[in-house]
């Protein structure tokens, strides 16, 4: 659900003032909501440092249990700044077999894009990144970045200094305030495992169950992360490559031909032709390495795959001298002809720490990528180098998980189970659901296997046997 002016005014008139030990449920705005969701809001510190200083108002929304009540598992949207409503809205249906027992509750974060504090192109739009060869390439970079993330900031410069992961696990404690819960029981998706990470070190007594679903992992520094990123890449590389072998959309040698045409295009760009606005863009290899991944890491529905037959069909434009393949899809999925690093969410990102220290950490990652990821190099960098340069220093930096937590349980797929593993196995007694297959935020997208395994820890703290596995329905 995304909230237009008049349903945020509409909401309004149910702002909690900072006194209130309640929240005043009513009806949400909107004609796709589901009839039975209710929505509130409150008001939070902008800065969590000063509580009297100015505020921010929050929407929240509220499936609640069909049966008696047990409490509350709050579902963390990912994105950074993705919509909790939305997903209650059109994906709430995965959540009925809990609801028998659990009030289902998520929110907007400080960091969504439906709110208006920050123009909507701040969070669509950011530069397009370089693989810098140099220190002087890498300050450039720094000056390009800043000044893209400078542009969004001076706008409203405190709103854009307090996007970081532990502000949104503040805010989430005092939603939980609210509630009158104790404790609560977590859902966290993607990047929201970064807040629920966030939560359970600083609110750690007030955990019940945390589900981490394809976490994004902060606790790991960057090489060690670029390290299991680059194994996840290549190991997904391999999958595609296997699969060409068996249609004839991909040619012979795809393997070959693509480190090929990389190192041929990191030398010569390879221009997108065809354009009706005659606007010059070119393809380098380490564009075609981004342009690649999303496709690589969601090919679609089986059989067909028919992501990994479009980046087949843009491999063999670009190989006869044109990238408007890769330009194309990456346009059709964000309004750019080459991926760019977004603002928004890099304002988040960047706030955790996820970025490189300097040019010397940069080089040395880029170093181990080019020794153990022959295929997928420079995807190991890509995000990082979105925080170089950047204005506002590091608010949320990567600590360890304190003791006393309750055993956690994580799931993931193919590209992301790893991330979430890493997680999980700082919290004694915890273990992981791996689901074998593609995809990503199964709970959400409705993998009914890894649903069960998290609907059993989530209603009686029951945890799956080691090595449990998920397995993809047969067609």
């Amino acid at each position: 659900m995304h909230l237009t002016a008049t349903s945020l005014l509409l909401l309004g008139s149910l702002a909690v003032v900072p006194s209130s030990p309640t929240l005043e449920w009513g009806t949400c705005p909107g004609d796709e909501r589901p009839e039975d969701m209710e929505c509130a809001s409150i008001r939070v510190p902008l800065d969590w440092k000063k509580p009297g200083g100015r505020s921010l108002t929050l929407w929240i929304a509220r499936l609640p249990a069909t049966g008696s009540s047990s409490g509350t598992v709050f579902s963390i949207p990912g994105g950074p700044g993705g919509s909790g409503i939305d997903d209650l809205t059109y994906r709430g249906g995965n959540f009925s077999a809990l609801r028998e027992r659990f009030d289902v509750v998520s929110f907007e974060p400080r960091n969504a894009t439906t709110y208006g504090r920050l123009p909507v192109r701040c969070f669509g739009t950011g530069p397009w990144l370089t693989r810098p060869d140099s220190p002087g390439a890498y300050a450039r970079l720094g000056v390009k970045v800043r000044r893209s993330a400078q542009e969004c900031r001076k706008l409203d410069p405190a709103f854009f200094d307090h996007l970081d992961s532990a502000s949104v696990a503040r805010d989430i404690d005092a939603v939980r305030a609210a509630l009158g819960e104790k404790r609560l029981s977590f859902v966290a998706t993607s990047y929201g495992g970064v807040p629920a990470v966030a939560y359970a070190r600083l609110f750690p007594q007030r955990v019940r169950a945390m589900y981490l679903d394809g976490a994004v992992n902060q606790l790991r520094d960057a090489a060690t992360d670029a390290r299991v990123r680059y194994r996840t890449y290549e190991a997904q590389f391999g999958r595609f490559l296997t699969w060409c072998q068996t249609v004839d959309v991909c040619g012979k040698d795809m393997g070959k031909r693509w480190r090929t045409l990389v190192a041929s295009a990191d030398r010569t760009p390879i221009p997108v032709k065809g354009r009706p606005d005659g606007e010059a863009v070119a393809y380098s290899g380490f564009d075609l390495q981004v342009a690649a991944m999303p496709n690589l890491v969601g090919p679609g529905p089986a059989p067909e795959y028919p992501r990994w037959r479009q980046l087949a069909a843009a491999v063999r434009q670009a190989e006869r001298g044109d990238a408007a393949g890769f330009a194309s899809y990456v346009d059709a999925g964000v309004g750019s002809l080459k991926p760019p690093s977004f603002v928004g969410m890099n304002a988040t990102q960047c706030a955790d720490g996820l970025r490189f220290s300097g040019y010397r950490e940069y080089r040395a990652v880029r170093a181990m990528g080019e020794r153990v990821s022959p295929n997928l190099a420079g995807m190991g960098l890509w995000h990082r180098l979105g925080c170089t340069g950047w204005p506002v220093p590091v608010t949320n930096p990567s600590e360890p998980l304190p003791s006393g937590l309750p055993p956690f349980l994580g799931a993931g797929t193919w590209t992301d189970h790893d991330d979430t593993a890493d997680i999980v196995r700082r919290v004694p007694g915890s273990a992981t659901v791996r689901f074998d297959g593609h995809g990503h935020g199964l709970y959400l997208t409705g993998n009914a296997c890894v649903i069960a395994h998290a609907n059993a820890y989530l209603t009686d703290l029951r945890l799956p046997a080691p090595g449990t596995t998920c397995r993809p329905p047969k067609p």
